[in-house]
C-alpha cells in the first residue's frame, strides 16, 4: 500500500486528495510555487517544497523538479490531480522510469486517449457510437470541403490532442472553413505543441452527458453512473448534476455497458471518464479523460464512493471496494463552480454550512488568489433526495457564501439556478448564452 504521496498539483483538488490520504494513514508531500507558498495544501500536507517561480511552466508543469522533490522526500508515489501534468503521458512514464507509482492510467493508455483521433478509433472498436466526422487529421482544405459537405453543416474543427475548448472551432458554411482551420491549428500548437485537428458533425444545442468509471487494470471495471454537464460557457463547465434529468434507466444501462467495454478494451486502469453526446435520445462517444475530473464530487455524493480513495487502492495493486458494473445511485446531487473573476486577497471567508452542503475550496480568510493559475477557486456540492430540492439547497448555499476581496461568478450562477429553463430541465449547451446574450462568445 503507497506509504508517503507526492501531489503533484494545487488549490482545492491537492487539499482534497490530502483529506482521503489523511483518513487511509497515507503521508502526503505537495508541491508549489513561489507564488502559493502559504497556500491552504501547503499548510495542510505533512511536508511541502517549492519547486519553482509562479511560471507554471517553472513548476507545475516542471517534470524533473517534481520527480527530484517526490524522490528527496522519500515518496513511493506521485498523484496528478487534474490539469497541468493529470494526462501527460511523458510525465506517467518519467514517474514510472524513476521507480515511482503513478495514481492515474499507464502511460501508453494516456497517450492514446490523448490523441482524440486515435481514441474515435477505439471507440469504434469497442463499438461506442462516435459522431459522424473524419477519422484521420485534415491534411488540406479540399479534403475538409469534401468530409464537411458529406457529413453536413455545421461541423467542429478540434484539435486532436487537446480539450477544455481549446483549439475548437464551429463552422457554419463552407466560406468560413479556411480561415477556421487556421484559428484552430495555430490554438492547438499554442496550447497543446501540436497543431493536428480533425473534424466532426457539430450538434447544435446537445446535452453533454458523461459516464464515471473506476477500473483496476485486470478488467474489473464499474461504472457510477453519469453526470450532466450540459450548463458551460465557451465549452467550460460551470454546474454539473447527477443523476442527469433527461437519462432513464434503459439509457443509463446502455451507455454504462458501452463505457465498460471500451475501458476493458483498453486495460484501463484508476479513475477516468467516457464523455458523450446526447441528442433526441441518441448518444455519441466524444473523448475520454483519463484522470480524476473537478466534478468527480457528485458522483461521489450519489454513489457513496470515495472516488480518490479507489485510485489510490488501484495505483496499490488492491482491488477496488466495489461490485461489478455499476453502483445504485441515491438521490440528486449538483455542483456549482465558483471562479474568481478577479485576483486579490480574500479578506472575508464564510462558506455555506448546513444539511446537504459540501465545500471543496483552498480559500482562506488571508488567502491570495493569484492571476497565474486556473479561476476555479471552490465548489459547493449539494446532495438531497430529489432535483428541485437539491437546487433551493444551492441557492440557499450560494446566497450564504460570502467571500469579501475578490469578485466572483456567484451571482451568474444563481441566474442560471433560478431560470425556468434549468429548473424544467428542459435545456442545452447553449442556456449560458441564452441567459447572458450580452457576454460575447470568445
Amino acid at each position: 500500500m503507497i506509504r508517503s504521496l507526492l501531489i503533484a498539483n494545487r488549490g482545492e483538488i491537492a487539499v482534497r486528495i490530502i483529506r482521503t490520504c489523511r483518513e487511509m494513514g497515507i503521508r502526503t508531500v505537495t508541491v508549489h510555487s513561489s507564488a502559493d507558498a502559504g497556500s491552504l495544501h501547503t499548510r495542510l500536507a505533512d511536508q511541502s517544497v517549492c519547486i519553482g517561480p509562479h511560471d507554471s511552466s517553472e513548476s507545475y508543469l516542471n517534470v524533473r523538479n517534481i520527480i527530484s522533490a517526490a524522490c528527496a522526500t522519500r515518496c513511493d508515489a506521485i498523484h496528478p490531480g487534474v490539469g497541468f501534468l493529470s494526462e501527460n503521458a511523458g510525465f506517467a512514464q518519467a514517474v514510472r522510469d524513476a521507480g515511482l507509482l503513478f495514481v492515474g492510467p499507464e502511460a501508453e493508455t494516456i497517450r492514446l486517449l490523448g490523441d482524440k483521433i486515435q481514441a474515435r478509433h477505439s471507440a469504434l472498436k469497442a463499438q461506442v457510437p462516435v459522431t459522424p466526422g473524419s477519422m484521420e487529421s485534415i491534411g488540406s482544405l479540399k479534403e475538409a470541403k469534401r468530409i464537411a459537405k458529406e457529413i453536413g453543416y455545421p461541423v467542429i474543427l478540434k484539435a486532436s490532442a487537446g480539450g477544455g475548448g481549446r483549439g475548437m472551432r464551429i463552422v457554419k458554411e463552407e466560406q468560413e472553413l479556411e480561415q477556421a482551420i487556421s484559428i484552430a491549428s495555430r490554438e492547438a500548437l499554442a496550447f497543446f505543441s501540436d497543431g493536428t485537428v480533425h473534424m466532426e458533425k457539430y450538434l447544435t444545442n446537445p446535452r453533454h452527458i458523461e459516464i464515471q468509471l473506476l477500473a483496476d487494470g485486470k478488467g474489473h471495471v464499474v461504472h457510477l453512473g453519469e453526470r450532466d454537464c450540459s450548463v458551460q460557457k465557451n465549452h467550460q463547465k460551470l454546474i454539473e448534476e447527477s443523476p442527469s434529468p433527461i437519462i432513464d434507466d434503459h439509457m443509463r444501462e446502455r451507455m454504462g455497458s458501452d463505457a465498460i467495454r471500451l475501458f476493458r478494451q483498453l486495460g484501463y486502469k484508476g479513475a477516468g471518464t467516457i464523455e458523450f453526446l446526447v441528442q433526441d435520445g441518441s448518444y455519441w462517444f466524444m473523448e475520454v479523460n483519463a484522470r480524476v475530473q473537478v466534478e468527480h464530487p457528485v458522483t461521489e455524493l450519489v454513489s457513496n464512493t470515495d472516488i480518490i480513495r479507489q485510485q489510490l487502492l488501484v495505483a496499490s495493486g488492491k482491488s477496488l471496494e466495489l461490485p461489478d458494473r455499476t453502483t445504485r445511485l441515491y438521490g440528486h446531487a449538483l455542483e456549482c463552480r465558483v471562479n474568481a473573476l478577479t485576483p486579490g486577497k480574500v479578506t472575508l471567508f464564510n462558506p455555506p454550512l448546513g444539511p446537504a452542503v459540501r465545500v471543496d475550496t483552498h480559500l482562506f480568510q488571508g488567502a491570495t488568489i493569484s492571476p497565474f493559475y486556473d479561476s476555479l477557486v471552490a465548489k459547493v456540492i449539494v446532495h438531497t433526495p430529489e432535483r428541485q430540492r437539491s437546487i433551493d439547497a444551492m441557492i440557499r448555499a450560494l446566497i450564504e457564501f460570502d467571500i469579501g476581496g475578490i469578485t466572483t461568478n456567484i451571482p451568474s450562477q444563481l441566474v442560471i439556478l433560478r431560470s425556468k429553463q434549468f429548473r424544467s430541465g428542459s435545456f442545452g449547451t447553449d442556456l449560458h448564452a441564452r441567459l447572458f446574450p450580452e457576454e460575447k462568445k470568445r
